[in-house]
């Protein structure tokens, strides 16, 4: 398995696979892989000549110095999970110094409004952190495909607007979301809940698959009060915020229309964890 942590090393390397018309596919990560991110990999690999994927814990998207401390950190068992699934995978594994170059800041973006809820509500400049790594990485790698995971679904659509704004020339695959077996989306911030607490966690799915239910016969407010009410009554959990909000434009749901596709968006504290999810309505 190759593994890179120098820009100009890895550029030389797929300039070279690039003379051989190899298509390339990247898996951008933070690392403490999963099953959710080998998904992402795997579906990679039946699309490409060649999968890049990237190991990189971005500084720039932490809003909270504590939680970027917390994350974990696991690159020599990320590697062979990987290459339980592939050898031929090839690893991105840059310092902060090789990306940000000593200036460790984020640029600015205009997102059309689509920062500026849920997430970017509770998460001050976590988008243009967002932003700022993935440009960085698709300019980096060139990839013909990028593949993101749909449980940061906001993420995703913010990552498609900036590619539109940014003229970049690589095509943006959203992927389903893996989950545990109580329903619980897979995410490396699963491993600092409790046993008991991520037992529970599937009630966190269950309210998005109820709300499903609920949709189409009972009012956006509605349902978001109701499932208010039903985290208010949780021991273990703590509601962020819950958000019926258009596919495309993640505006609030006020009215619906039937010719508009809806997710309801959930984050929820548990444990000292933040945990978020999404599910599509109709």
């Amino acid at each position: 398995m190759k593994i890179f942590d120098l820009k100009k090393e890895l550029n030389a390397f797929t300039n070279e696979q690039r003379k051989k018309d190899r298509s390339i596919g990247l898996v951008p990560t933070m690392g403490a892989l999963h099953t959710g991110h080998i998904s992402l990999v795997k579906k990679a690999l039946s699309e490409n000549d060649l999968v890049i994927v990237s190991i990189f814990v971005n500084p720039t998207q932490f809003d909270k110095k504590d939680d970027l401390d917390k994350y974990p950190r696991t690159f020599e068992k990320d590697i062979e999970l990987l290459k339980q699934v592939s050898y031929q995978i090839v690893v991105f594994a840059p310092t902060v110094d090789e990306i940000y170059g000593g200036d460790i800041t984020s640029e600015s973006y205009e997102f059309d409004g689509l920062d500026k809820v849920m997430e970017g509500e509770f998460r001050t400049g976590h988008f243009d952190g967002v932003g700022t790594i993935v440009e960085l990485l698709l300019r980096t790698v060139a990839p013909d495909k990028a593949y993101f995971g749909e449980k940061d679904f906001q993420q995703l659509q913010i990552i498609r607007k900036m590619s539109e704004i940014k003229n970049l020339p690589y095509t943006i695959v959203g992927c389903p979301i893996e989950r545990e077996p109580n329903g619980l989306a897979m995410s490396s911030r699963n491993e600092r809940l409790s046993k008991k607490t991520r037992e529970e966690a599937g009630f966190i799915y269950s309210m998005l698959q109820s709300a499903k239910t609920k949709f189409g016969t009972e009012s956006a407010i509605d349902i978001t009060d109701w499932a208010t009410s039903e985290f208010e009554q949780h021991p273990l959990f703590d509601l962020e915020y819950f958000e019926i909000a258009d596919e495309n434009t993640l505006t609030p749901a006020l009215k619906i229309q039937d010719n508009q596709k809806y997710r309801a968006f959930i984050a929820v504290y548990a444990d000292g964890v933040r945990l978020i999810d999404n599910l599509r309505l109709n």
